[in-house]
């Protein structure tokens, strides 16, 4: 097909550039563009001279151009073809990104701090505490996911499905609430969501109008800081010691101004590790009765526990009228396993779920299923049991590991569950310049300051020992102690 290319190339007479540039740009422009595709044969000069209405020298040079550039090549007796192996979109001129520059506004969303890839392939990764994904049961999700496909009545699952997710899923998870975790949630009252993210993101938005006051951790998990800022919320942190947030400061807030809401991650405080005492938890559920806020509890790390007994979650108590739960399968089975779960009082969660379906109609109902069947089969729990002892061995390693190499330097707990240590130095660290001295030694930590509401680490350092195997944890500790050294 004789294509017109007069019409194809934007060639103008009137340009400050001349001619050469002209149809060398418009070329570009259409490879660009997509309309050129790599290997594309163009006109030969003399054609296109003819069809542009220019002196073929013209077309010469412009394609001359253009092949010094990587943008066309040249074939033996065949002719002039589109790059099979185009240079990279920066090519563009800095003055013609500006010409194609968008003139309406939106609106500017920040990221959380939070670091999960490191720098490099190579890198020693004490991450915010992930779990080791060559730990993943992939093979019995595999299965589950096949067995799923290959069922009668597979075509349901393929269609719209509920937007509170998969029923199956929604019955497994209620029987598990109230086995593990002390508490009933019917089905029609759990919201099955894309990870925990997606759920504290649908929580804020259905609770909080800007100009609210949340209350979070100090430290705390900086993604949650990070949305309610962008809500417009007022967020104001709380310090945690020992036995979690300060309950006395929280009741001394109350009096003095009405707190809509209050995050919190009692079970495994993020990042601490520490767990929230019972009387802590009594009064906590007593002043948000008393003062009517919403707490939105986190069960982070709830399935590792390595302690003689499990605490159960807030939700459990009878005093949990306003206690919202939430949780994930990203840790047990793996972060890229997007699976999530929200249940609280029964007005909140009918806006939830409306809203849920106007952001996403529904989740991943194969997945869904075949996780639901990983639970009643009891996969799921005898993974649970084969990564806890292991998990349990590196928290030991890394215990023994954080004595022998920074034992004086440091003071620690060794964690009762968790994926990760926290460690606090006895004395104030430079903690850039730390950073800096590791990344030398190819290793990598999240930036302490990251946890603070003011940006600024006072002393303390979270350490991730999940995703790291045994040599990987000594050799670790050994670089951060070298690294400590050298300030």
């Amino acid at each position: 097909m004789i294509r017109p290319w007069k019409t194809i190339f934007n060639i103008s007479f009137d340009s400050e550039k001349t001619i050469v540039e002209e149809i060398a740009s418009s070329i570009r422009e259409e490879i660009l563009k997509g309309r050129l595709e790599r290997g594309a044969s163009l006109p030969g000069s003399r054609a296109l001279a003819k069809d542009l209405g220019v002196n073929r020298k013209t077309v010469v040079f412009a394609y001359d151009a253009l092949i010094a550039d990587g943008w066309l090549e040249t074939r033996y007796k065949s002719g002039t073809f589109v790059s099979e192996h185009l240079p990279e979109m920066k090519s563009l001129s800095a003055e013609k990104l500006k010409d194609t520059e968008s003139n309406f506004n939106v609106r500017e969303f920040v990221s959380a701090p939070l670091t999960e890839k490191p720098f490099s392939g190579n890198v020693i990764f004490f991450n915010e505490g992930s779990p080791d994904t060559r730990l993943a049961p992939l093979k019995e999700l595999s299965r589950a996911y096949r067995r799923v496909l290959d069922r009668q009545g597979k075509w349901g699952l393929l269609g719209y499905g509920d937007e509170r997710g998969d029923l199956k899923l929604r019955e497994m998870l209620s029987m598990f609430l109230s086995r593990d975790r002390g508490f009933y949630a019917d089905p029609g009252q759990i919201c099955v969501t894309k990870g925990s993210q997606m759920a504290l993101y649908l929580a804020a938005m259905v609770l909080i109008c800007p100009g609210d006051t949340v209350i979070v951790e100090n430290p705390g998990y900086p993604a949650v800081r990070t949305l309610f800022t962008e809500i417009g919320a007022e967020v104001k942190a709380i310090e945690v010691d020992q036995e979690g947030i300060d309950i006395d400061v929280l009741e001394s807030m109350c009096k003095k101004e009405k707190i809509k809401a209050l995050y919190v991650t009692p079970h495994h405080q993020f990042p601490t590790t520490v767990t929230m005492k019972a009387g802590r938890r009594i009064r906590l559920l007593e002043l948000s009765i008393k003062y009517g806020f919403a707490i939105i509890e986190d069960d982070y790390d709830h399935e590792y526990h390595f302690g003689a007994g499990n605490n159960l979650a807030l939700s459990s108590s009878e005093m949990a009228i306003n206690v919202i739960y939430i949780s994930s399968f990203s840790k047990l089975i793996a972060p890229a396993i997007r699976v999530g779960y929200i249940t609280g009082p029964q007005k909140f969660m009918r806006s939830l779920i409306s809203l849920r379906a106007q952001i996403d109609r529904q989740g991943d109902n194969i997945l869904e299923h075949a996780i639901a069947d990983l639970m009643e089969d009891g996969t799921i729990g005898r993974h649970s049991r084969k990564v806890v002892s292991i998990y349990r061995a590196r928290r030991d390693l890394m215990a023994q590991y954080l004595t022998e190499s920074l034992g004086p330097m440091i003071s620690h707990h060794t964690p009762v569950g968790g994926l990760a240590s926290w460690i606090e130095f006895n004395r104030k660290i430079d903690f850039n310049k730390y950073m800096n001295n590791l990344q030398k030694k190819q290793v990598q930590i999240v930036p302490p300051g990251t946890f603070y509401q003011d940006g600024h680490s006072r002393f303390g350092m979270r350490l991730g020992y999940g995703s790291l195997n045994d040599q990987e944890l000594k050799e670790g500790i050994k670089l951060l102690a070298d690294g400590i050294s050298k300030l």
